[in-house]
């Protein structure tokens, strides 16, 4: 599928690349290319090549480590995802 192009939905990139920027620069690149492949993956899982918010959300969810967890939320609630309307974080 690397033929064809993904899109964000609307507001959504803009608001990841601020939740990236705010990251330590030394995880940045590293937590932004497997954030974004893994919210690929959810996009193509609902056959579209459109990431919505759901799908970034579900895919930093998954992939956060334990001990950066209470930083990850601080994060998002600074730059506004209001990931609790997707069921997250689950318990």
């Amino acid at each position: 599928m690397s033929d064809i192009q993904i899109l964000w939905q609307e507001n959504v990139k803009e608001k990841f690349d601020l939740f990236i920027s705010k990251m330590p620069l030394f995880h940045r690149r590293i937590a932004e290319n497997l954030i974004t492949d893994a919210a690929t993956k959810n996009a193509q899982a609902r056959n579209t090549n459109t990431i919505s918010e759901e799908d970034l959300l579900r895919a930093i969810f998954t992939g956060v480590p334990t001990p950066f967890y209470t930083v990850m939320l601080r994060l998002l609630d600074e730059v506004g995802f209001d990931y609790k309307k997707y069921g997250l974080p689950k318990q």
